[in-house]
């Protein structure tokens, strides 16, 4: 089954699918110019990175005397108060910026967030490092996966988050070394002995462990690299081990020549990556994470015989240059389930959405105004405190940018479950009370506190529906948007008759109508937040 471009007009249903996988989210108004596009038309358009509406991060505390714009401040990052806080709003910068475009780099930049996994808030170090490491990654959206392998070392939050700042000649760290194979490149592959499995052995973490010895963070961000011109951490020879390093047979015996200067040492690091990228294994296991987080989380062997093997061909060839594959995969037929034999094999509604996923889509799709941090920073801080700091990304089991290990979500790796495990019953509370706290405009997980904005029922249909009027008409408009696919009238019927309540049926028409003549939409607007309630929380707008 080798891949094939699709050259068809996407239509609604595969418009939405493409939007769910290459963004966060989409708005009605995206949606339609979408589904008139073919697939490459439309990764066209969402390769068109906007730049950021958000320039800054800016910390609006303590009122009196506003810590602001600490990431450009002179001050050392160690010595500015309150990090967690700070850590939290880099997030909400990153998020901010994302929802206000649709570009295929966002969802990129956070699938090598979990590739390449740090915790924001677990060893990182402070907020400035974690505002260079995100932009590190964003940067190489758009780059090769071999290239980021190698600045990610001196990536000054990595450096912290790994221990690799500690990892000495004289008193090696071994901990960055094992990541590294384990998780950012090679992976482990089927243990075959103790302390040796099939892509890499202990001898090899060890040889690695050498190579990366002697790089430590640069605490006031003063050098700044010229390929990406972000701050970078440095070099000290003097506890580099400037030794060969012989790997084992697993890298066919290969010897990295040792070096005592600082050019060597990054010399050191091209020749590890080099060695380590010229392992077939080592293209597959990026494509199978590629595969998994933009596609499905199971497969089968013929599709691992041919798309995952092509698409690990292609990457090997760009010089792992990732969007093309991404891009490869994203117009192809197979995506689509265009030539799918299988129906019990879909790829359409196959991954339940991440708690991100769900609630960037519920805030573009419901037309819900953010604070602009811009010009209201307190009401934009009010409302990530409700999405971030203990409330709903956390309770959905997401702490955004901060897993639990460096292994990441387990949700992006754990088999078999894979992203089921989004949903369960630790995490359903939280899910389902997302739409009552945007309706209300409270925080219904926590204090009942205001959030800083709210879901307006009445102005959204009447933005999407051609006639609100018309009740069948608008529960299918809005199950249109939510799903990904369309339901049929039975399932109509049932949403139609929660917001009929066991009045006949032209009792909605004329409430409509009532309203459209004396404005007062109490009746509309209460039903509504019902009908929209109830149809965010079905099953069918928790997958993707």
């Amino acid at each position: 089954m080798p891949l094939t471009t699709s050259n068809s007009i996407l239509g609604k249903k595969n418009a939405k699918h493409l939007l769910r996988r290459a963004c966060f989210h989409y708005s009605k108004e995206v949606l339609d110019d979408i589904s008139i596009m073919t697939p490459l038309e439309a990764l066209s358009f969402l390769e068109n990175h906007q730049p950021n509406t958000w320039v800054e991060p800016y910390d609006p505390l303590p009122y009196d005397d506003p810590h602001g714009y600490w990431i450009s401040s002179d001050n050392l990052p160690n010595t500015i108060p309150n990090q967690g806080r700070k850590r939290s709003l880099v997030a909400g910068w990153w998020w901010y910026n994302m929802i206000n475009r649709n570009s295929l780099r966002d969802k990129i930049t956070f699938f090598l967030h979990t590739t390449f996994t740090t915790s924001k808030d677990d060893g990182t170090g402070a907020s400035t490092y974690y505002f260079d490491h995100l932009k590190l990654l964003e940067f190489y959206s758009n780059a090769s996966l071999k290239d980021l392998s190698k600045k990610i070392t001196l990536d000054n939050a990595m450096l912290l988050y790994l221990d690799n700042t500690t990892n000495n000649a004289n008193n090696p760290n071994e901990n960055y070394a094992r990541e590294f194979l384990e998780l950012f490149t090679i992976g482990k592959g089927e243990q075959v002995g103790d302390g040796d499995y099939t892509n890499y052995t202990e001898v090899d973490v060890q040889q690695a462990a050498r190579v990366f010895s002697g790089f430590k963070t640069q605490l006031d961000r003063s050098i700044i690299d010229p390929d990406t011109n972000i701050p970078m951490g440095r070099t000290n020879t003097n506890q580099h081990d400037s030794g060969d390093k012989q790997f084992s047979s697993a890298f066919n015996n290969y010897i990295v020549t040792g070096s005592e200067t600082s050019e060597g040492m990054f010399d050191e690091i091209n020749q590890l990556v080099d060695m380590i990228f010229s392992q077939q294994t080592t293209a597959l296991n990026y494509v199978k994470k590629i595969y998994r987080f933009f596609v499905k989380s199971e497969w089968s062997q013929e599709i691992e015989d041919t798309v995952i093997n092509d698409l690990a061909q292609e990457l090997i060839s760009s010089n792992f240059q990732i969007s093309p594959v991404i891009k490869t995969l994203l117009t192809s037929t197979h995506f689509y389930d265009l030539n799918d034999e299988n129906s019990d094999n879909e790829i359409i509604g196959s991954i339940v959405k991440n708690p991100l996923q769900l609630m960037s889509e519920m805030v573009s799709i419901f037309n819900i105004e953010i604070p602009n941090p811009n010009s209201n920073i307190n009401g934009f801080y009010r409302f990530w405190h409700f999405l971030n700091h203990n409330n709903f990304l956390p309770m959905a089991g997401m702490n955004i940018y901060a897993p639990d290990t460096v292994a990441g979500y387990p949700a992006n790796y754990q088999s078999p479950n894979f992203d089921r495990q989004w949903f369960s019953s630790n995490t359903l509370l939280a899910r389902y009370r997302l739409i009552e706290c945007l309706i209300s405009g409270r925080n219904k997980l926590a204090t009942n506190g205001l959030i800083g904005t709210e879901l307006d029922s009445v102005n959204f249909v009447e933005l999407i529906s051609s006639d609100p009027g018309d009740l069948y008409s608008l529960v299918s408009e809005i199950a249109e948007l939510l799903y990904p696919f369309n339901i049929g009238y039975d399932r109509i019927s049932y949403f139609v008759q929660l917001i009929l309540s066991g009045y006949p049926s032209y009792y909605w028409y004329d409430s409509w109508q009532e309203y459209l003549t004396s404005s007062d939409d109490t009746i509309v607007r209460n039903r509504l937040d019902y009908l929209i309630t109830s149809m965010a929380n079905a099953a069918e707008n928790q997958l993707m």
